[in-house]
């Protein structure tokens, strides 16, 4: 499943943000690059535990908390915390599988990757080239969101970042460990979870409500991993 959330960040906030990247001192991506995607990055990104990145990640995963959005889709455990890259100046990343463990620089705690998120941090206009191209199973597609906006998809995905030959694109980018691990059971929890809340707001007294609701713990409790 993929999930556009949109207004994670608003307006003027990632212009704040923005700003305060550009004066950033960046290193190369490579860095948190695993043997094989080191060969296919060429961009750059703040190192792991950069005061601005962890500032800017706390206050991603404080939004997301609360986004209803998120949290259905996501149903997450633990999350990596999040990262800040740049691509300009022909910076790519080519098809790729993101790793599917990974542990932070000076913690124990390992997470594993079923989702994977990046927060557009550019409106589009700002660059030329940078879409996000995930390959799944109902073919390629190449996405480049409005800023402060996020997507949403399986870790298990084959993706690139096309070069950018215009301007800079900044993103954030994570990885969740879901309670239910299976992108299939997830995508139907959630579209469970949806088709609730329309029918709560609509038709709040209907008493298949009831059982609906009760299936979808049902399913969470046969699914879940804690």
């Amino acid at each position: 499943m993929l999930l556009h959330i949109p207004g994670v960040f608003m307006p003027d906030e990632v212009l704040r943000i923005r700003q305060a990247l550009e004066q950033a001192d960046w290193a190369d991506g490579k860095i948190t690059a695993g043997h094989q995607s080191a060969k296919a990055k060429h961009n750059l990104q703040l190192p792991e535990g950069h005061p601005l990145a962890k500032e800017i990640g706390a206050a991603l995963l404080e939004r997301l908390w609360s986004n209803p959005l998120f949290m259905s889709a996501a149903l997450p455990n633990k999350v990596f915390p999040p990262l800040l890259n740049c691509y300009t100046a022909g910076g790519h990343f080519d098809f790729h599988i993101d790793n599917a463990v990974r542990q932070s620089r000076g913690s124990i705690e390992r997470v594993r990757t079923d989702l994977s998120s990046t927060l557009f941090l550019s409106d589009p206009d700002d660059y030329d080239g940078g879409e996000l191209v995930i390959q799944d199973t109902y073919g390629t597609r190449e996405l480049k969101l409005p800023a402060g906006d996020l997507l949403l998809y399986p870790g298990t995905s084959l993706h690139k970042v096309n070069g950018v030959s215009r301007g800079a694109r900044y993103a954030a980018f994570f990885w969740t460990q879901s309670l239910v691990r299976e992108d299939s059971q997830r995508t139907l929890l959630y579209e469970m979870d949806t088709a609730i809340r329309h029918l709560s707001a609509d038709v709040p007294d209907h008493p298949a409500l009831l059982q609906l609701t009760g299936n979808y713990h049902n399913l969470l409790r046969r699914w879940v991993e804690v």
